[in-house]
């Protein structure tokens, strides 16, 4: 007969943290396994018994047995690990990050983890986490662009002035044309969303013609009124502004907008000598991103137009009509957060 041990003593505390952890779904399996080894030891089953139930060994149990005893359900725990020595040293990790912030290997535009690999004879696993940890990403590019118009500096100042601080009981309207908006249908319906599979639709379309977006953004309050058109020509805009004026009857009007030659015809210039409230504001040339509307047609492309499929140019523009008049049940006014001088710093200062 073996000999047996003396059970151990477990208090009521640790009693009802070994069963809970013995319940619980999401504890370790290890944990949930010593937890219930301990509670057959603290009901004095033997440990050749104990290591049949639990697939422990019987050394393995005895040692269970003194954790526990030592530890108690702290012990119980995974213990730190120091894991495997790292393979790949200090010095040859900085080399990997110089060579990646260097030129790549003739022919190529940019890394790749396979390339950089064979060019420091590592594994393409080894410098993809070298990548990571150093947050380095040799796929991507971003692009820019500085302005060199001789007024940029005068003209961001006043734009972002707008913004910042707009005229006492004026109207601030950020406005520009989103052009050529296709009419695009799928050769096949739209597979819908389902449980594990995203929506899907076919790689072929066909074009069923354009159309052109007047959009003016209402600064304080977010609100967007909005008119389609088939062309996009200084009679077209000057139609649009006189849609503005008629809205804004009687109130001080300034306009945010590009520098588009349809903006400055003869015709607008003539419209605005008779209309002295209203206030032509051009952002500098190259620099359309400080006309805030360019951040709503954005959220429009994404999320109205992208997507869709539209078998008439006419559905298009009904399909836009009603996301603006959504987007103006609940408004979200855009807030500018950047100062005129960082502005100029960075657009104009590295340009130079």
């Amino acid at each position: 007969m073996a000999n047996r041990i003396r059970p151990i003593v477990v208090n009521e505390q640790d009693r009802h943290e070994l069963e809970r952890l013995q319940r619980s779904p999401s504890a370790p399996a290890g944990l949930t396994r010593r937890a219930r080894a301990v509670l057959m030891m603290a009901q004095d089953v033997p440990g050749v018994e104990i290591a049949e139930r639990t697939g422990y060994t019987v050394v393995q149990v005895s040692r269970l047995r003194r954790r526990f005893a030592e530890y108690g359900v702290v012990g119980l725990h995974d213990r730190p690990r120091s894991g495997r020595p790292p393979t790949i040293t200090a010095r040859k990790r900085a080399q990997i990050v110089a060579l990646t912030l260097k030129p790549p290997a003739p022919g190529l535009t940019h890394w790749s983890t396979r390339d950089l690999a064979r060019k420091a004879g590592v594994s393409h696993g080894t410098v993809h986490r070298i990548w990571r940890a150093h947050a380095l990403k040799p796929h991507r590019v971003l692009t820019f662009k500085f302005t060199t118009d001789p007024e940029a500096e005068d003209k961001i100042y006043d734009v972002v002035g707008l913004y910042l601080n707009p005229p006492t009981h004026a109207v601030v309207l950020s406005l520009d044309e989103k052009t050529q908006i296709q009419a695009l249908s799928r050769t096949q319906p739209l597979l819908p969303l389902r449980p594990g599979l995203p929506a899907r639709q076919t790689h072929d379309y066909r074009r069923n013609g354009l159309t052109s977006l007047y959009a003016a953004l209402e600064i304080a309050s977010g609100r967007v009124i909005g008119e389609c058109a088939s062309r996009h020509t200084g009679a077209d805009f000057l139609r649009f502004m006189k849609r503005l004026a008629r809205r804004y009857r009687g109130r001080e009007l300034h306009v945010v907008l590009d520098n588009s030659s349809t903006h400055s015809t003869p015709a607008v210039h003539a419209w605005l000598a008779k209309h002295p409230n209203v206030e032509f504001h051009f952002t500098p040339k190259g620099a359309s991103w400080l006309n805030m509307v360019e951040a709503w047609f954005g959220i429009l492309t994404r999320k109205a137009v992208r997507r869709g499929s539209f078998d008439t140019v006419r559905a298009l523009i009904r399909h836009i009509e009603a996301y603006i008049a959504d987007w103006n049940s609940h408004p979200t006014p855009f807030v500018w957060t950047k100062d005129p001088a960082a502005i100029v710093k960075k657009a104009i200062g590295r340009g130079r």
